[in-house]
């Protein structure tokens, strides 16, 4: 079948890329790859790839396209589920026999609410959805298709046995060459990424248990599957060729370090390409690995801290000890690794105290930058059973974005309001960025390059507006 793989229109400035766990408006403008998307387009012959939000491509644009297939499939997260269902009726109404379905957590947690809420969707892959979609392509008897949920030609709903997990992730081919077929990468950026950076993954699953992360407890499980150094290594050395402009690439498993002689096996193999690179880690990487791997190359860390607080951290089963998460900040910052911190306002057990709390401690461990999210109890999660059995979530406060893709608070706790929660966002942000120290070093890096002093410039401009949005969205 003519397969179109669509990240649909959404509200400007949504970042929630494919790869995103996160579909909301973020701080400063930036876009991940949509990887989820190009990955089963990679295993379907004369596929195309249309990420819509980063390329500026409305949705009358990607309708005067819908002649030209015989299947869609879109990725759909909760937040933006009902824009991507009026996609879906929109490109049917230009082409009434075309099917489509959806990928994505959405659809792996609550596939019979997607078919059930949406009689306009033909189809939903559950869980790992890669090879699903390729038999449907592929001309494949839904009934015998594992992992997906469909409407029969009765409308009735079915569901057929789950798919096996992938245990071979070489099986799959590289997403590398989609991107250069569908995605003009210059669109893609990350504030704390050189730019133009490449994502890709080199392995699914992630051994920790957080309680709030989406990806494992509904798509990718928890064991961490991997693919082979070496077949990780032809990708990089492949796209190093194809997109000679790239300055970093980034490896978005949900934790490169779960398998440490493996990232040390793959920085080794990096540093002989020469090549800048950065991934997600636990804070909690002994210094002999965080050494190995900036001798192959790494430059920067995504790390979720989340809290200062050691009793929050066992409240979401982190796994982590606030000692370990400040030696093991203290050797990136002897080594010369640059860290990304993220922090999430609102997790079980946060209170005013727990607030002020964590921004101490991140003035104390002082990452390059950082980012601060609300805790989302997303359906599929822990956080979403704990949230309705302890009546933390309430109807009129269960958005996770508001219209604008501005992130809302929609966990409370006795003691602790939505109101608080929220504004505990920006309270963080300036009490960390507006500090002297802080500036100093800001502007330090302004003077020593033209190019940075334009990026924080804009990046600055753009996190006062988007606090401003905020503020209205809160009122």
């Amino acid at each position: 079948m003519r397969t179109l793989f669509l990240q649909a229109p959404s509200f400007d400035g949504f970042d929630g890329g494919a790869g995103s766990r996160y579909q909301s408006k973020r701080e400063i403008r930036s876009f991940w790859y949509p990887t989820w998307l190009a990955q089963p387009a990679a295993l379907v012959p004369n596929s195309k790839l249309i990420d819509a939000p980063p390329h500026g491509i409305s949705l009358a644009e990607v309708v005067a396209e819908a002649k030209n297939f015989d299947l869609a499939v879109l990725h759909t997260s909760t937040p933006s589920f009902a824009s991507d269902v009026r996609a879906i009726a929109a490109l049917k109404a230009a082409n009434p026999a075309l099917k489509a379905g959806l990928i994505g957590a959405k659809a792996a947690v609550d596939a019979e609410g997607c078919l059930t809420s949406a009689r306009i969707v033909d189809f939903a892959a559950r869980n790992e959805f890669d090879f699903t979609i390729k038999e449907i392509a592929d001309g494949k008897d839904w009934k015998s298709i594992r992992g997906l949920s469909f409407r029969d030609q009765n409308g009735e709903i079915r569901h057929t046995p789950d798919r096996d997990v992938l245990e071979n992730m070489d099986a799959l081919p590289f997403v590398t060459p989609v991107y250069k077929r569908d995605l003009q990468i210059s669109r893609y950026f990350i504030g704390y990424l050189r730019h133009p950076y490449l994502s890709i993954y080199t392995g699914r699953g992630c051994k920790s248990r957080c309680t709030f992360c989406l990806w494992p407890q509904s798509v990718g499980g928890h064991r961490y599957r991997t693919r082979r150094v070496g077949h990780v290594i032809e990708e990089i050395a492949w796209a190093k060729k194809a997109f000679p402009e790239v300055k970093e690439f980034f490896f978005d498993d949900d934790t490169f370090t779960d398998d440490l002689p493996r990232a040390e096996a793959i920085a080794r193999e990096l540093g002989k390409l020469g090549v800048v690179w950065s991934c997600n880690a636990k804070a909690n990487v002994p210094r002999a690995s965080l050494k190995a791997m900036r001798d192959g190359g790494l430059r920067l860390l995504l790390v979720g801290y989340e809290t200062g607080n050691q009793q929050i951290l066992y409240n979401i089963k982190k796994g982590m000890r606030i000692d370990v998460a400040k030696r093991f900040t203290k050797d990136c910052r002897e080594l010369g690794i640059v860290i990304h911190g993220t922090f999430i306002m609102g997790l079980p057990g946060e209170t005013q105290e727990t607030i002020k709390e964590t921004i101490a401690f991140a003035k104390e461990v002082n990452p390059h930058t950082l980012q601060v999210s609300l805790a989302a109890p997303y359906p599929g999660t822990h956080l979403y059973k704990q949230a309705l059995e302890n009546g933390w979530l309430d109807d009129a406060n269960a958005e996770l974005v508001d219209e604008n893709g501005v992130q809302m608070a929609p966990l409370h706790y006795p003691g602790l309001s939505h109101t608080e929660i929220f504004d505990s966002v920006e309270t963080f942000y300036r009490s960390f960025y507006l500090r002297p120290a802080k500036i100093a070093s800001i502007v330090g890096e302004m003077v020593m390059s033209p190019d940075m002093m334009k990026r924080r410039l804009r990046e600055g401009a753009e996190f006062f507006r988007f606090l401003r949005e905020r503020r209205a969205a809160a009122h």
